[in-house]
């Protein structure tokens, strides 16, 4: 549903890709600035929304005039053939739309390959690192949507039980596998403990399993691999001095779940706190001052998004002007909207997606000079 919206946004510009006239110093000459294709498009997919964010990235680039070369997630890569076959069945011609499987290997031979004129990518910072490397071969413009920790501050005044049902919901959906989800909580020490009692009581009770059983579960993690990280983790933090007011444990059974883990009495320089977790993993830390909560959340390797929960408007404007997030959401979680601008600062990223600005990182500029 999101890849049908976010592909029918972006089709709304065709006719809206607007260059500019800007006055010249001589009365002589117009300067006009034209938006033009890049050319060919390296796409690198992640494996936690694959159709989503496939056509977030492929939708935009079409628009403005380009051609993709498209490298799904190895770990989700069906999907990607259906949108093939869509792209077969809808009559696009041969050599637009290409969606390969790929290893390490290839992927680098794509992004160095001199025709490749933009890489995108939406990953991991190791993964951003690489594709930096990458682009330098041919000087290749990068665009990189990378990790994310997101901060929730709640402020005493605000209604704490639609923050603790907010902060949950974006907590577990997809099992915490998404970059925009709340991993970090500030809260005013006046109202911490109500806070939790109502974050635990949420947590605890919330269902996980195999959601083709009950789509109301909350799903597995992605692999093995993913969940024995993430187990480790938590129990770093504890053995550092966390406390555990639920999950925490690996399930007995099949499948990659990993029951929804809140922990308290956490560090803000600790492991947990710093890294990204990417799986449904909270820490909730308590604050004194409303300067003291903006600093924390901002003393981070990361800032995509960030959350304000408050019914005060100068605090809503404070954070709007210091936070260090390229994001904030006041008094809900995060959610993209299409028309808006996904841009994260510091190790979040390059460039960003979504809106007219994601738009135009699909476009390059030339400048035409006139002398009459």
């Amino acid at each position: 549903m999101y890849a049908a919206e976010v592909t029918r946004y972006h089709a709304e510009w065709a006719r809206r890709i607007e260059g500019e006239i800007i006055p010249s110093d001589s009365p002589s000459e117009n300067l006009m600035l034209h938006r033009e294709p890049m050319g060919v498009v390296a796409c690198l997919i992640p494996f936690n929304y694959p159709v989503y964010t496939l056509l977030r990235k492929i939708a935009p680039a079409l628009i403005t005039g380009n051609t993709v070369v498209v490298r799904p997630s190895n770990n989700t890569p069906c999907s990607a053939f259906e949108i093939a076959q869509a792209v077969l069945d809808a009559g696009l011609p041969p050599g637009v739309v290409n969606i390969l499987t790929m290893g390490h290997d290839e992927a680098q031979a794509m992004c160095t390959h001199p025709k490749v004129a933009m890489i995108t990518l939406t990953g991991g910072v190791s993964a951003g690192r690489r594709v930096l490397d990458y682009s330098k071969t041919n000087i290749a413009k990068s665009s990189l949507e990378l990790g994310g920790k997101t901060p929730a501050i709640v402020v005493a005044d605000t209604d704490l039980d639609k923050a603790a049902d907010d902060i949950v919901r974006s907590k577990t959906t997809n099992c915490g596998q998404l970059c925009t989800a709340v991993e970090r909580v500030y809260v005013q020490r006046a109202v911490h403990d109500a806070l939790v009692v109502k974050l635990r009581t949420r947590m605890a009770a919330r269902a996980f399993g195999d959601r083709a059983q009950d789509a109301s579960r909350m799903g597995p993690l992605i692999s093995a691999a993913a969940r024995q990280g993430i187990h480790d983790m938590v129990q770093r933090a504890l053995q550092a001095g966390a406390r555990l007011e639920c999950g925490g444990v690996l399930p007995a059974g099949t499948g990659y779940f990993y029951p929804p883990t809140l922990l308290t009495g956490v560090a803000q320089d600790s492991e947990i706190v710093q890294e990204e977790v990417f799986g449904p993993v909270l820490c909730v830390l308590p604050y004194d001052h409303f300067d003291d909560a903006l600093a924390m959340a901002s003393d981070h390797q990361f800032g995509l998004a960030s959350v304000l929960y408050t019914e005060n408007y100068r605090q809503v404007m404070q954070a709007g002007n210091e936070i260090e997030a390229g994001e904030l959401y006041i008094n809900r979680t995060p959610a993209d909207p299409y028309q808006g601008y996904h841009a994260g600062w510091k190790r979040s990223g390059l460039g960003g997606d979504d809106g007219k600005h994601g738009m135009l990182e699909f476009t390059q500029t030339r400048l035409v000079v006139m002398t009459r």
